[in-house]
């Protein structure tokens, strides 16, 4: 494994350093620098410290794993491949992502999957294990989006105005969000056991990454949300 300092080296001399590197290489003393491991695809990467704005941007296959926090846009516009956080993450992750998964332990930031959209065969996929801000799945038109709410004791694990313009795609939310309000445009409904079966591989993921017991996170009532069939947002985004 090729170990690079990044102390005193900012984003260009970052990717630089990780294009000449072995396959599994570690960044140890991050701090704030953006733009890590941009469209990266063949790289097994272990991020120590908290990288800055959009770690991974149009990853197309790379591994990342981020032992502290990261900042906003983690995965912005990736393509396919897998960001695992052991910590809390910014605003707007995901953003129109369409393929791979971003899995985060802790908390995350607003806007979390805004514009995310499948593509073809892929089916992108963000899982917080915490709670998110307000505008959960702003204009999502594709993807899985799946909140575990695992450090909240009290309130609503996400915030206000969640699928606001939603159009596609399915969140799962481990709550019986009898105490959130969603648009009229979508569906809010009791999971079903089809939809746990859905859900497991997911979660399953999560716990091997975390540790966690996934019999514990799925003893819970979950809620899932989708378009509404006659959703008029749809006819804004998507051709007949």
């Amino acid at each position: 494994m090729t170990t690079i300092n990044t102390i005193g080296l900012d984003h260009q001399a970052i990717n630089e350093e990780l294009r000449k590197a072995e396959r599994s290489c570690a960044l140890v003393g991050c701090l704030g620098q953006r733009f890590i491991a941009t469209g990266a695809s063949d790289k097994e990467l272990v991020v120590e410290g908290t990288p800055g704005n959009a770690l991974g941007a149009y990853l197309n296959g790379a591994t990342i794993i981020v032992r502290g926090n990261a900042q906003d846009a983690v995965g912005d516009t990736m393509n396919e491949g897998l960001i695992a956080v052991y910590g809390n993450i910014g605003d707007a992750a995901g953003y129109a992502m369409r393929g791979g998964r971003i899995y985060a332990q802790g908390d995350a930031g607003y806007r979390v999957g805004v514009h995310m959209k499948a593509y073809k065969d892929k089916i992108p996929v963000v899982v917080i294990g915490g709670k998110t801000g307000s505008f959960l799945g702003e204009y999502q038109a594709g993807g899985v989006i799946v909140v575990l709410g695992l450090t909240s004791k009290k309130g609503p694990i996400i915030g206000d105005f969640p699928c606001t313009g939603m159009h596609g795609g399915k969140l799962f939310l481990r709550s019986d969000c009898a105490d959130i309000e969603f648009p009229k445009q979508v569906t809010a409904r009791r999971a079903t056991a089809e939809d746990l079966d859905e859900l497991k591989g997911y979660v399953d993921e999560f716990c091997a990454l975390f540790g966690d017991d996934p019999n514990e996170i799925l003893d819970a009532p979950f809620t899932v949300v989708t378009p509404d069939v006659a959703n008029p947002y749809k006819q804004m985004y998507v051709a007949n």
